[in-house]
């Protein structure tokens, strides 16, 4: 296998070809046996020990198929990286290709950019298929997904089984988790959705040539949670044949809490209807992962597809579809029909990140993360009291924050929902981005559905309010300053100052 192989790298070679020769440091092989005449061969032996250290690292990995517990550095990850490279065809010293795709690259920065790794991924007929003349490519893309399952179960969710790291962003591969959906449910041509105001989460629906059935929040306090009963009777009612499936949501934009997954995973179960998870963004909450494999657990998931660059820190354009062990019918069909080759540079991303963290950097920053969602709530609120706000009540959502804008608006802003948005304009031309402003008023169509106030998913939400979310990669700096600029538009706006300082600044000092 393609495993065993590189286990084994170098390949042994025959006596005849090998060269071999002993030095008080020990034995070494190959084309170094012929320096001993320039360099002392005890010099040799210690410089040889060295570098076979670090292969040790990458035997080490293939062997565990985990993270690494120690993060690598960058010259190991350069070095494991340039020896895959190797194994591809179009890097072959005597290589000459005459098919019409033979990895060839022009530009030397192109080249460089993607360390000559250029035959991508897969096959005509399956994304995670072997390619012959690309041995280290096809490693790559294993190595990247066993990586993600570790750094899944890292997070905390477990019993995952298949995983596929897929080079499209998390709206696609939606689709393509629904168009797999689709090839075994002919009938299934409706989409149970839960509302959230994200147009990618309603648009993947009707990409995969399904229709949205759209079921409205509830309230319950301040934050908006499913209504599983309308769930329910969708699901039970006269086009319960024809039910793709359920598509709930984790992450997302307080003052909505995730979707009450482990419910509807029940739901699901006992009405044999497939279930469908957006975990956008969810994999850095310990607490959308335990309701997760509480799920995977209890009731049905068939596939959960989340971001790489929200969660893992890498550019935008891949995603992580997976499914709960014994469950793993839809990933592996996301992979089998995804259509001809793929671009690896999601994948090499993830796996150069993941690497460069091992499992103590990743569980650091996972760490890190939910600490500095307390921070940023406890500053938003002092914030807020000090204005004659709040902070709205949303304890089913572990990563955004939102405030109340109500006497901004109908103070300074003389009651106007326009004026109100304006704030985030501001914020933005200050270089705060991610803020995010609602004011009600807002309406938007979006694939032949009418959403009344739009951006706040719900139709009738009573309060304006400003969200922020405590993201993996924030620091305590990004929230000191985004304060301290929220205070000073504030002001410019003719809100209230600081009540204890009597000035616009509301963060604390860095």
């Amino acid at each position: 296998s393609l495993f065993s192989l590189l286990l084994r790298w170098p390949p042994p070679r025959r006596e005849s070809e090998s060269v071999r020769w002993r030095s008080e440091g020990g034995v070494m092989e190959g084309w170094l046996g012929q320096a001993s005449g320039l360099v002392p061969g005890n010099y040799l032996s210690q410089g040889t020990q060295a570098a076979a250290s670090r292969r040790k690292l990458f035997k080490s990995l293939l062997s565990n198929r985990k993270l690494p517990h120690e993060p690598w550095a960058e010259e190991t990850v350069l070095l494991f990286i340039r020896e895959l490279s190797e194994l591809d065809s179009n890097n072959f010293v005597q290589n000459a290709g005459v098919g019409e795709r033979e990895g060839r690259v022009l530009s030397r920065l192109v080249r460089d950019r993607h360390f000559g790794l250029s035959h991508g991924i897969g096959r005509s007929g399956d994304i995670s298929a072997v390619q012959p003349k690309a041995a280290g490519s096809s490693l790559l893309c294993k190595v990247c997904n066993f990586l993600v399952k570790d750094a899944l179960r890292v997070a905390g969710l477990l019993d995952v089984g298949y995983v596929t790291t897929v080079p499209v962003a998390t709206g696609m591969a939606l689709t393509l988790v629904l168009q797999a959906l689709r090839r075994r449910n002919p009938k299934g041509k409706y989409v149970v959705w839960p509302r959230i105001d994200q147009k990618t989460c309603l648009k993947c629906v009707y990409a995969a040539n399904a229709e949205a059935l759209v079921v409205e929040s509830d309230t319950e306090g301040d934050q908006l949670v499913t209504d599983v009963d309308a769930v329910e009777s969708l699901v039970s009612g006269e086009r319960a044949e024809e039910i793709l499936c359920v598509l709930t949501t984790t992450s997302c934009f307080a003052p909505r809490a995730a979707d009450a997954v482990v419910e509807i995973s029940k739901l699901c179960q006992r009405k044999g209807v497939a279930h469908v998870v957006n975990n956008a963004y969810g994999v850095q909450s310990a607490e959308l992962c335990a309701s997760l494999t509480s799920a995977f657990r209890k009731g049905r998931v068939d596939a959960v597809v989340q971001s790489t660059d929200k969660n893992f820190l890498v550019p935008v354009g891949g995603a992580v579809v997976c499914a709960p062990k014994g469950r793993d019918g839809i990933p592996t069909e996301v992979d089998q029909t995804y259509p001809g080759r793929a671009s690896m540079s999601p994948l090499l991303d993830v796996a150069i990140t993941l690497l460069s963290l091992g499992s103590r950097g990743w569980a650091d920053l996972l760490t890190q993360r939910e600490e500095l969602f307390g921070y940023l709530k406890a500053q938003i609120s002092s914030f807020a009291s000090q204005r004659g706000e709040r902070v709205l009540h949303t304890p089913g959502n572990p990563i955004s924050v939102a405030m109340t804008l109500d006497g901004l608006r109908d103070g300074p802003c003389g009651g106007s929902d326009e004026k109100t948005r304006f704030l985030g304009s501001m914020l933005f031309q200050r270089c705060i981005s991610g803020a995010r402003v609602f004011a009600p008023g807002k309406s938007q169509r979006i694939c032949g559905h009418d959403f009344a106030n739009y951006g706040s998913h719900h139709p009738a939400y009573p309060h304006a309010y400003l969200n922020a979310a405590a993201a993996i990669g924030m620091t305590r700096q990004d929230v000191d300053v985004f304060l301290q600029k929220l205070a000073a538009c504030w002001e410019k706006m003719g809100g209230t100052k600081d009540r204890e300082k009597g000035e616009g600044a509301g963060a604390p000092s860095a």
